[in-house]
């Protein structure tokens, strides 16, 4: 009897554990929070300028050094940016060379517009293998495999 407690006991450690490394690697996004914030090639505003970004541009935060953020665009380029100048705000940016909106989450509802490539909209809801976006212009549905992240 004793054996099957410590079995027990140690198979919810291990489930508790796993959980945790699993939490503590999740993806982590950010938006950029302005028009025209710079992506630098360091920590610091002494580096050079890489890029400069749109408001609402997704980034996945893959590093931090004090208030920076080290970060990986939708096409695998990385570098930093200050934190100050990001926020939670979920965006999504269509990888797609141009895609259908729809006015629900199948391929079954009207197409109501499409975008193209790089466009960036805000997510505003999620259900299964679509996503609901909002943009001045438009508003409905998009597929998953069309977006990042």
């Amino acid at each position: 009897m004793r054996f099957r407690k410590i079995c027990k006991s140690t198979s919810v450690s291990i489930l508790v554990s796993a959980w945790a490394v699993a939490s503590a690697f999740a993806a982590e996004y950010m938006s950029v929070a302005k028009d025209g914030v710079n992506l630098r090639s360091g920590p610091s505003t002494s580096t050079a300028i890489l890029y400069e970004l749109p408001a609402g541009y997704p980034l996945e935060v893959i590093g931090r050094e004090g208030s920076w953020l080290k970060v990986s665009d939708y096409e695998g380029d990385k570098g930093w940016i200050e934190g100050s100048l990001v926020n939670k705000t979920p965006h999504v940016i269509i990888k797609a060379k141009e895609c259908n909106i729809r006015s629900g989450p199948s391929t079954n509802d009207s197409v109501v517009g499409n975008v193209v490539r790089e466009v960036i909209l805000v997510k505003a809801d999620e259900k299964g293998d679509w996503v609901k976006i909002s943009h001045p212009d438009l508003n409905g549905w998009v597929h998953k495999s069309l977006v990042w992240p």
